[in-house]
C-alpha cells in the first residue's frame, strides 16, 4: 500500500495512533449504519464497545441491538437487512462459528452487510489470540472475504466493503477479516476522514432491493426450493461472485482519489523478479517484508505476497505474480486437518495446475495457531525451505507444522491436590430429611464452626480480582454438598481464572464448555452416568453430585440449552453466579444488568443514560420450568444459601433438576473498593433487589423480608455504593431511578404474595 498522498483536493484526514478495533468502530460510525447487532467476545468486543461509546456522546446514529448470543445477533443482522439499510456486527472465533448456521442465509438470500471477523484461535482447548481458524471456516459461506492487515486497511475495508457487497450485480454480505490482539489491539499510525460525510458521499445513499417493510409490495423471503431451484440460486450466488471480482479493483480505485491509500486485490512486494516468496495473509506479511529487505541485501531473489481479497479467490493473480516464482511457501495460519496441508495452500497449487506453464513447487506451512508470535527469524527459516526445494528441485516435505515443541519427555508435573474420599467429603454434619407434616424438605445442622470441616473443592491459587464475589458464592454452596461432586464451568471469570494450563485450582473433575451449550453438555454426562450404571459397569451404589456453574452472562446466550435442559429435568444443579455483565470480557451489558446500569456497551455520556432495558429474572423463568428447586441466595446469608445447597443435592438425587442463582459482585466492574463488596451485596438484598426466596415443588417461600428485620432501604441507598450506577443518583437521571425502584417494588411484591398465598 502506498504512503498517504498530500494533494490538497482531497478531502481532509487527521493522523492519528489508533488500534484496528478503534478503526473499525470509526469506520463504523463514519459509516453510520443503521443498525449494528452485536455480542461480545474476545478479542472483537471492543468494536461495540467504542461505538457504544461514541453513541452515547452522539457522534452517531448507528441502532446499537445486544444479541442473546452470536446467533441471535446475526439473526438481528438479517432481519435488519431485509428490512433495507446498512448492517455492521463484529464477533470472532467460536462466536463466529455458532452464527454460522445464519451466515449462508444472508449471502443466499442476497441481502448485504457488512461483518468485522477479528481473528481468533477457535477452541477447544480455550485460547482467545488470533490465529486464522475462525477466518478459513467463512470461505464457504458465500460471503464476499477482505483482509486487513494493519488497523489502517481496517478502517478502509469497513467502508470499501459496503460499496462493493450493494453493488449492483454482487448484493453480496461482506467479511472484514484481520489478526486478533496483532492488529486489533495494536496501535499504528492511521490517517482517518476529518468529516464523516466524506465516507456518507463516497457511498451514496442504501439502495434497497427486495425489503421486507413495504406493505404496497409484499414478498416471500426464502422461501423451500426444490431441484432445480436451488442449484439455480446457488449459480446466481456464484455469478454475484463472480461479478464481484470485477468491482473489487474499481472500488479500490475510486477510494484511492478520495484518500490517496492504493489497495490491490493481491499485494505483491519485490516479486518482479522473485524465485522464491512467501504468501501470507495479514498481520504476518510486514514481518516477512522485512525479512525480504534483508535476504534481498544478501542477493537473493525473494519477495512477499499477500491478498486483500480472498472471497472471491484471485486465481488469475496469483498465477500471474507466480509466473517466475520456482518455489512458493504458503503459510497458514489454520490447519485443514486431514488435508495434508492449510486450505490457502490447496487453492493456491489448484489455481497454479491450471495453468499448464507453471511449474513453481509449492510448500505448505502451518504458523502461529493460538496467537504465537511469528518473528524474523521464523519467516527467514522458512525462506530456506524455498531454497532448498530450488536446490533439490523437489520439495522434501510439502506439509508440516513450524513453532511447535517436542517438550521434554522427563517432565514431572507438579503434584496437584489429593483426591477427596467419600468420607472426607461427608462429615456428617448436615442432616436432611422430609418433613412429612410441613410436605417439605428441612435441613438441621447448619453451623458455622462445624462446617469447617467441609473440604475445599476449589482450592487457592486462582487469580480472581481482589473481593470478586465468585469463589465465596461457590465455596458456601458446596459446603452444603457432600460426597462426589463432577463440576461443569461455562467459559467466563470463574474459568478463566482457575484453569490456566497445565495448572488447576479444581480439587474435584471438572469440564469445561462454551457459554452456549454447558447444560446439555452436562446432562449428556449424567445419562452416560446412569447407563454405565444400568449396565453394570460402574458401581450401581455410587454417587455423584453434578454441578453446572455458569456466569458473566451465560445464562443469556446459554438460555436455550439450559432450559431445554431444565424441561428434561435431569439429575444435575445449575448453578448461576450473577454479577450483572459479561466481566470476563470487559463488563459489557448482559440481560442481567438492571436498567440504568453503565457498563462498556451500555454508556452514560451526553446522550447515553445507560442499560435501557430491565433485567431478566432467571429464578422465576427455571421455576416456570416446574422443575422441582428452584432458589436464591447470597454469601451475606451463609447459612440459608449451605441449608438451600443440601436441600438442592436431596433434590437432585431423589426428584430431578435444581437451578441455584446467586447474588455475586464484581468491585473491578461495578467500581467499589475490593473490601466493602459484603456491604454491597447487603445493601442490594436490603433493598428487595435480590430477594432471596425457594420454590419447592411449585411453593415459594421468601427466606428474608428486610422490612420484618428493620433493615429496608431504597434502591437509591444501594446504588450510590458503586461507581456504575452513581449517575442514576443525580437529579437529572430520577425518571430512571424512580422506574427502577417500581421494577424492584413490583418484582418483590409478586414473591412475598407467593410466598403468603401458595396457590399463586
Amino acid at each position: 500500500m502506498s504512503s498517504t498522498s498530500t494533494k490538497i483536493d482531497r478531502p481532509a484526514q487527521t493522523t492519528d495512533f489508533l488500534s484496528g478495533n478503534e478503526m473499525a468502530s470509526l469506520a463504523a460510525s463514519h459509516v453510520n449504519y443503521h443498525v449494528m447487532g452485536y455480542y461480545p467476545i474476545t478479542p472483537s468486543t471492543e468494536v461495540a464497545e467504542y461505538l457504544n461509546e461514541m453513541g452515547a456522546n452522539g457522534k452517531h446514529n448507528v441502532n446499537m441491538v445486544p444479541g442473546d448470543g452470536e446467533h441471535g445477533a446475526a439473526g438481528i443482522c438479517y432481519g435488519a437487512s431485509t428490512a433495507g439499510g446498512r448492517v455492521f456486527n463484529a464477533t470472532s472465533a467460536n462466536g463466529f462459528l455458532f452464527s454460522i448456521e445464519q451466515l449462508p442465509v444472508q449471502s443466499g438470500t442476497r441481502y448485504p452487510m457488512v461483518l468485522n471477523l477479528v481473528c481468533r484461535s477457535v477452541s477447544g482447548p480455550l485460547d482467545i489470540r488470533g490465529d486464522h481458524s475462525d477466518l478459513i471456516s467463512s470461505l464457504d459461506l458465500g460471503w464476499i472475504v477482505l483482509t486487513a492487515k494493519d488497523p489502517q486497511a481496517v478502517y478502509d475495508m469497513v467502508i470499501l466493503a459496503n460499496k462493493i457487497g450493494e453493488a449492483e450485480d454482487v448484493r453480496l454480505p461482506v467479511i472484514v477479516a484481520d489478526d486478533g490482539f496483532f492488529t486489533s489491539h495494536q496501535k499504528r499510525r492511521v490517517r482517518i476522514f476529518e468529516d464523516r460525510q466524506v465516507v456518507e458521499d463516497f457511498l451514496g445513499p442504501f439502495k434497497p432491493m427486495n425489503v421486507s417493510i413495504d406493505p404496497n409490495n409484499p414478498i416471500t423471503i426464502g422461501p423451500y426450493m426444490n431441484d432445480p431451484d436451488q442449484i439455480n440460486n446457488k449459480k446466481q450466488l456464484s455469478l454475484a461472485m463472480s461479478a464481484a471480482e470485477s468491482v473489487i479493483p474499481k472500488v479500490f480505485e475510486e477510494y484511492e482519489k478520495i484518500s490517496g491509500r492504493k489497495y490491490s486485490v493481491i499485494e505483491t512486494y519485490k516479486m518482479d523478479d522473485a524465485e522464491c516468496a512467501i504468501f501470507i495473509v495479514n498481520s504476518a506479511a510486514d514481518t516477512v517484508m522485512d525479512v525480504v529487505d534483508r535476504l534481498r541485501a544478501n542477493g537473493k531473489k525473494v519477495g512477499c505476497i499477500y491478498p486483500t481479497v480472498i472471497r472471491p479467490f484471485p486465481a488469475g493473480l496469483i498465477r500471474s505474480a507466480c509466473k517466475k516464482v520456482k518455489s512458493l511457501l504458503v503459510a497458514d495460519r489454520a490447519d485443514s486437518y486431514g488435508g495434508n496441508g492449510g486450505r490457502l495452500s490447496t487453492e493456491i497449487k489448484a489455481a497454479l495446475k491450471d495453468d499448464p506453464q507453471n511449474k513453481t513447487m509449492v510448500i505448505s506451512r502451518i504458523y502461529g495457531l493460538g496467537g504465537k508470535d511469528f518473528f524474523a527469524e521464523d519467516a527467514e527459516e522458512l525462506f530456506k525451505l524455498t531454497f532448498q526445494a530450488v536446490s533439490d528441485g523437489k520439495v522434501e516435505i510439502p506439509y508440516d507444522y513450524i513453532g511447535t515443541s517436542p517438550g521434554d519427555p522427563n517432565h514431572k508435573f507438579v503434584k496437584g491436590t489429593e483426591s477427596l474420599s467419600k468420607e472426607i467429603q461427608s462429615p456428617g454434619i448436615l442432616t436432611v430429611y422430609k418433613d412429612e407434616d410441613k410436605g417439605c424438605v428441612e435441613v438441621k445442622g447448619v453451623k458455622a464452626r462445624a462446617l469447617t470441616a467441609m473440604p475445599d473443592r476449589i482450592t487457592a491459587g486462582h487469580g480472581a480480582c481482589p473481593g470478586c464475589g465468585i469463589f465465596p458464592s461457590i465455596s458456601t454452596f458446596l459446603k452444603g454438598i457432600e460426597g462426589f461432586v463432577v463440576m461443569l464451568w461455562h467459559t467466563g471469570c470463574g474459568m478463566v481464572v482457575t484453569t490456566g494450563y497445565p495448572n488447576t485450582s479444581f480439587a474435584v473433575t471438572y469440564i469445561h464448555n462454551l457459554f452456549q451449550n454447558g447444560a446439555a453438555t452436562l446432562s449428556g454426562v449424567v445419562e452416560m452416568y446412569k447407563e454405565r450404571q444400568r449396565r453394570g459397569e460402574i458401581p450401581g451404589d455410587q454417587e455423584i453430585t453434578f454441578v453446572m456453574v455458569t456466569g458473566d452472562g451465560g445464562l443469556d446466550i446459554g438460555l436455550g440449552p439450559a432450559l431445554g435442559t431444565a424441561f428434561r429435568n435431569h439429575n444435575l444443579i445449575i448453578l448461576e453466579y450473577d454479577n450483572h455483565g459479561y466481566m470476563n470480557t470487559g463488563h459489557q451489558l448482559s440481560f442481567t444488568t438492571p436498567i440504568g446500569h453503565a457498563t462498556s456497551t451500555s454508556n452514560v455520556g451526553s446522550v447515553g443514560r445507560g442499560k435501557t432495558f430491565n433485567h431478566k429474572d432467571s429464578a422465576q423463568l427455571f421455576a416456570s420450568c416446574h422443575i422441582p428447586y428452584v432458589f436464591t441466595g447470597s454469601e451475606t446469608h451463609y447459612k440459608d444459601l449451605i441449608r438451600k445447597a443440601a436441600k438442592a443435592q436431596y433434590f437432585v438425587r431423589n426428584e430431578g433438576l435444581v437451578f441455584g442463582k446467586l447474588f455475586s459482585d464484581c468491585p473491578l466492574n461495578w467500581r467499589h473498593a475490593d473490601h466493602n463488596g459484603h456491604e454491597v451485596i447487603r445493601a442490594g438484598v436490603d433493598c428487595n433487589f435480590f430477594p432471596i426466596y425457594e420454590v419447592e415443588k411449585g411453593f415459594t417461600t421468601l427466606n428474608y423480608n428486610p422490612d420484618d428485620k428493620g433493615n429496608k432501604i431504597p434502591v437509591h441507598d444501594w446504588l450510590k455504593l458503586m461507581g456504575k450506577t452513581k449517575h442514576l443518583t443525580k437529579p437529572e437521571n430520577k425518571d430512571i431511578l424512580d422506574a427502577f425502584q417500581t421494577e424492584v417494588d413490583r418484582r418483590f411484591a409478586k414473591i412475598k404474595a407467593m410466598s403468603e398465598h401458595p396457590d399463586l
